[in-house]
């Protein structure tokens, strides 16, 4: 069996060919992301199907009698992103992306936040969904009113392959356009324009001829959102929680249900397959290693390279990582990153090293909160591949780290999917065997709570020099 996954990324999209079990070729095409304001965040929609697009001619260049065997596709993708289209898939906005925070006033007409997360399991802010769709039909009237739907990238890229506008669980739940029983909430003018949610492992046939060269008889199924992916793509369980490095952090767990069990804190989606996942999304990963190479003009690894060089705590230094607001565990996204502490003896490595901490102890504040019962980390997404990442991260949470074959979680997870579409008996060690587990270094482990000692007392400071009146509680 040949399978093809899409895994479309905030900052990337991947395909991956896999024969069996087995995969045979990955590739990553770019997506630009534009800030044409404060607290905006987006990107052309057109480029999400072009980056398909590409991917899939990358790959047939590549292995083409293995593309042209291709049986089965199935996708994961980045949540909380969305723009409009008219009937015939045209974009008319801009894609607002999960990081966007301009919806401050809107989130505030969406009701009691502490209600909101209780239906929805959604955190209610500027950076919501919801909010962000109130935002479009306020500012953006006539293209709302032109827009036969409201789509997610991978809602697109599904539609374009077969002709079908559907969505799935796991990205409707984290609209906070539904309950976490699966009711909708919201006006029929918007309702109307919502694809249906179907299985994630409901097989609708490819169209034939398509763009991206697929063969005839392959079917696709939507897949799941990335962290759903994620999870099942690295074996999270109760005890073993997955953390996961990409464009920003996050910390997830899986959680059996039923609604009335669930956590109040962090945010609660539904599950790939089944139950739920209780879940806490940093603010910046990979993006805040970015940020700095765009300022300094070095890569993100030859500043993970520098930073290595730098010692724990940074030589003082500290940084509060909220470059799109403070998000998990925080939830004040009005409030935005510092550095703290700085001196003119300050350069790259510390700068670097602080980021790759201040990132570090928001996860370990977030496992606190989510997965307080973890006894292990599961990791995900391209940090996996640092060893100064899992270093720090080891050493600040205290937690044993299990490191999979595959660091494309998403991607794997994806696979596991397609697996139980096809009725195949696979599960997650014949896809992303385990190839490592790592303990924390005793003396590092050691130096660090004077570092989070120092660094709470930093954040608590920064935020109440903020404007918390104005952000979900």
């Amino acid at each position: 069996m040949t399978i093809l996954t899409l895994d479309l990324g905030t900052s990337a999209t991947k395909a991956a060919l896999w024969s069996g079990p087995d995969l045979v070729s990955l590739v990553r095409v770019p997506v630009e992301t534009s800030h044409p304001a404060a607290g905006h965040a987006e990107q052309d929609p057109d480029d999400w199907w072009q980056a398909v697009l590409e991917a899939c001619r990358m790959l047939q260049g590549q292995v083409p009698t293995a593309y042209a065997q291709i049986d089965t596709v199935g996708c994961s993708a980045a949540r909380e992103t969305f723009a409009c289209f008219d009937d015939e898939l045209r974009p008319l906005t801009p894609g607002i992306l999960w990081s966007d925070t301009r919806a401050i006033d809107e989130a505030r007409s969406l009701g009691d936040p502490v209600e909101f997360r209780r239906q929805t399991g959604v955190v209610l802010g500027p950076g919501c969904c919801a909010a962000k769709i109130a935002w479009t039909r306020a500012h953006l009237a006539h293209q709302f009113r032109d827009a036969a739907w409201v789509l997610a990238p991978r809602d697109l890229v599904a539609a374009q392959l077969t002709g079908s506008v559907r969505t799935d669980p796991t990205l409707a739940s984290r609209t906070g356009l539904y309950t976490l029983r699966g009711g909708l909430l919201g006006d029929p003018a918007l309702a109307e324009r919502l694809p249906a949610v179907a299985s994630p492992v409901e097989l609708r046939p490819v169209r034939t001829p398509n763009e991206a060269g697929l063969p005839p008889g392959a079917d696709l199924i939507l897949g799941a959102g990335d962290r759903a992916c994620e999870t099942l793509g690295v074996g999270a369980d109760a005890r073993t929680a997955s953390v996961s490095w990409g464009t920003t952090a996050n910390v997830s767990t899986p959680h059996p249900g039923p609604v009335e069990t669930l956590p109040s804190i962090a945010q609660v989606s539904v599950g790939p397959l089944d139950g739920f996942l209780v879940e806490a999304g940093l603010s910046a990963a990979g993006a805040a290693l970015e940020w700095l190479g765009r300022l300094t003009g070095q890569p993100p690894d030859q500043l993970l390279a520098a930073a290595a060089g730098a010692p724990v705590g940074a030589n003082g230094l500290l940084a509060l990582p909220w470059l799109q607001g403070a998000r998990a565990p925080w939830w004040q996204p009005s409030v935005h990153a510092a550095f703290l502490g700085v001196t003119a003896a300050h350069g790259v490595p510390e700068f670097a090293r602080a980021l790759l901490e201040g990132i570090a102890l928001d996860v370990a504040r977030s496992l606190e909160l989510v997965a307080p019962n973890a006894r292990a980390l599961a990791l995900a997404g391209a940090g996996a591949a640092d060893p100064l990442w899992r270093t720090v991260l080891a050493a600040v949470t205290g937690q044993p780290l299990v490191r999979r074959e595959l660091d494309d979680a998403a991607s794997a997870g994806a696979r596991l999917l397609v697996a139980r579409a096809r009725s195949e008996a696979l599960g997650v060690d014949d896809v992303n065997p385990v190839v490592a587990r790592e303990a924390p270094s005793p003396g590092l482990a050691a130096a660090y709570p004077a570092v989070r000692a120092a660094a709470d007392r930093a954040a608590t400071m920064v935020l109440e020099a903020g404007t918390p009146s104005e952000d979900p509680q």
